[in-house]
This record gives structure tokens, C-alpha cells and sequence, in this order.
């Protein structure tokens, strides 16, 4: 299988170390990663403000750069979801049914790095240590745009060591949103900060997301807040072996064949 990581663009720019995790977690599973240079954004921000025709670049940069995978993995809900989804607005708004073929193509083969893992790989154990406690954010992408449902929570569940605590009002969205926290701060502010608040009351040391989006937001608020909570990506916890026997990684429960 040829796999390939689509770092996004924050990860690129501002959480290098997210995708670090997810090449050093697949690798642990057995899984090869290619990093394709020639990706760029995916086209979200341009999409999500109704600039579909200044998409069409990034769309086919896109399609260049992942051509012939057999599965591309983002650490990002809302990436995921706009090459499964959005894409294909995009393609048909330029009237180009080639590029449209190609996302339609890319698009079934994208997948948000816990569906990779449950729905391709087959594994929840994928021999992570982290005995620290750890509250877990649904983000509105990959709850309500790709439907991951409970499949982050069935792959911390197995983490060694984690004592994993239920947010309140976790499928509430951050308030981040990407361009809806730029046009509409006060918004944005009041309901980070309302998630900010559940994350306090969990007691929990970690808050963990499957986007840096929205830890970037809920972790801005935490430290004005003084908190006391640091933010993980999933990747991270996920790649993690803290703990673990000294020279001995933690067993996965199964590996790809």
C-alpha cells in the first residue's frame, strides 16, 4: 500500500511535530509513509469564505501531488473533509471533469488518521503509552463533515497508562471555526472560552483534538486562563511510549499484513 501524509498546513507551518508522530505511529504499525513535496493547502479557507474559482489552484496542486496513492492520512478532520467533500465543489464550479475524476479518486482514498488507523489498518491498540489523565475534544469536522464518531475514543481507550475523562459538552464546536474567528472574534472568544471551562472541570493535564486548528484556539485560551492544561494532537499521544519498558516499545494489537 502506498501511503501518503498530508501534513496541512498548520502542520507544516506551526505543529511540525504532529506530523513527526503520525510517520513515526504508522511506521511503529508497519506502514511506509511518503511525504509528496509538492503539496500546498488543501483550498479550505479559500472554500469555506465562497472564493471556490481562487480554490481551482490549490485543487489541482492537490491532485498532482497525491496522484497515484492508495491512501493519503491527514492529522486533520477539516482537511480530510474538504478533499472528501469540498474538492469536488470546486472541480465542478471550474467546469473541468478531469480534475473532478481526480478528486472524486483522491477523495474516497483520503482519510482523517483514526479512520486510517480503525477502518484501513483494522487496529484501536497501536502500542502507545501515556499514564497521564487526558480529556478528548470531538472537533466539527470530523464529527459532523467525515462522521469519525467514537473511533478516537476506541484508540485512547487503549493507550497504557491514560486515565481518560469525558468532557462536558464535548461535541459543542471551540468557536475556531478557521475564518469564522477572524470575522467573528467576540463569538469566537465567548465559546472557546466556554470550552476552555469544561476542559478546567475535567481536572485533566492533557486536552487532545485530531486538529491543531482548534487546540491552537482552546490552548490560547487555557494559557491566558492559566489553566494549567497543556493541548496534544491525537498523533502525539497516539506515538507516544511513555512509560514503556526501557529498550521495549509497547505490542500493537495487530499489524497490517
Amino acid at each position: 500500500m502506498r501511503v501518503a501524509l498530508m501534513v496541512t498546513c498548520l502542520g507544516d507551518t506551526l505543529f511540525p511535530e504532529v506530523g513527526k508522530a503520525v510517520v513515526r505511529l504508522l511506521s511503529r504499525l508497519g506502514v511506509e509513509v511518503d511525504f509528496p513535496e509538492g503539496q500546498t493547502c488543501c483550498g479550505q479557507p479559500m472554500v469555506n469564505s465562497g472564493y471556490l474559482d481562487e480554490a481551482v489552484p490549490a485543487v489541482r496542486a492537490f491532485a498532482a501531488a497525491f496522484e497515484g496513492y492508495d491512501a493519503v492520512v491527514a492529522p486533520s478532520g477539516s482537511c480530510a473533509g474538504c478533499a472528501r467533500h469540498q474538492h469536488g465543489l470546486v472541480a465542478r464550479r471550474a467546469d473541468d471533469p478531469a480534475l473532478a475524476e481526480a478528486v472524486a479518486t483522491l477523495g474516497s482514498r483520503t482519510y482523517e488518521l483514526s479512520e486510517f488507523l480503525v477502518d484501513v489498518l483494522g487496529v484501536t491498540d497501536v502500542g502507545a503509552s501515556f499514564p497521564h489523565s487526558v480529556t478528548y475534544h470531538p472537533t466539527c469536522h470530523s464529527l459532523r463533515m467525515l462522521g469519525v464518531g467514537d473511533r478516537p475514543l476506541s484508540l485512547l481507550r487503549e493507550v497504557r497508562g491514560i486515565d481518560l475523562r469525558e468532557l462536558p459538552g464535548e461535541a459543542e464546536c471551540c468557536g475556531f471555526g478557521g475564518t469564522f474567528a477572524v470575522k467573528n472574534a467576540d463569538t469566537s472568544v465567548a465559546m472557546g472560552a466556554d470550552k476552555a471551562r469544561h476542559v478546567r472541570e475535567t481536572g485533566a493535564e492533557v486536552l487532545v483534538a485530531g486538529d491543531s486548528s482548534c487546540l491552537m484556539h482552546i490552548g490560547g485560551l487555557l494559557r491566558r486562563q492559566r489553566g494549567g492544561v497543556r493541548t496534544m494532537h491525537l498523533a502525539e499521544v497516539l506515538a507516544a511510549t511513555e512509560g514503556a519498558s526501557p529498550g521495549a516499545s509497547p505490542e500493537p494489537d495487530r499489524l497490517p499484513a
